[in-house]
């Protein structure tokens, strides 16, 4: 059974946290120096298997009182579909520091049906939200 802690990742969890980020959809082409600068501002989760190598992440943006943004819930390719992306979720709902808090925002393309079970809902007043999005802030365009 894989073991997940809050942590700040290592230099060597950092490659791996970078190897999986830098081809997925939300940040395809991202520079292993953000990732890095990311992970330092953020609360991160990290599970790893019995030899002790990473093999799911994610990560919140939180002041930890109001507010919490999950985002980049990763899980090795060949460690899907046997619901660590979902413990790796579970882990920072249950956190202590994180309980209380107003709102829990996520994008997902097409991980819906992974989040809904934790009560994540549509918004319900999309138009009070708003953005500035850099299509390609890494150079490479996104999906």
């Amino acid at each position: 059974m894989p073991s997940i802690t809050i942590e700040q990742p290592s230099e060597a969890d950092i490659d791996a946290v970078h190897a999986m980020l830098r081809d997925t959809y939300w940040s395809p082409g991202i520079p292993r120096d953000v990732v890095a600068r990311a992970c330092a501002n953020s609360m991160c989760a990290i599970a790893r298997d019995d030899s002790g190598h990473l093999i799911g992440f994610a990560r919140v943006v939180t002041d930890k009182a109001t507010f919490a943004w999950l985002c980049d819930v990763v899980v090795l390719s060949g460690k899907q579909g046997r619901g660590l992306g979902r413990e790796l979720v579970r882990t920072f709902l249950d956190h202590p520091e994180l309980q209380g808090l107003r709102r829990w925002l996520l994008g997902t393309k097409d991980a819906h049906g992974v989040y809904a079970p934790f009560g994540f809902t549509p918004l319900e007043a999309p138009e009070r939200f708003m953005q500035i999005k850099n299509p390609r802030p890494y150079g490479a365009p996104a999906s």
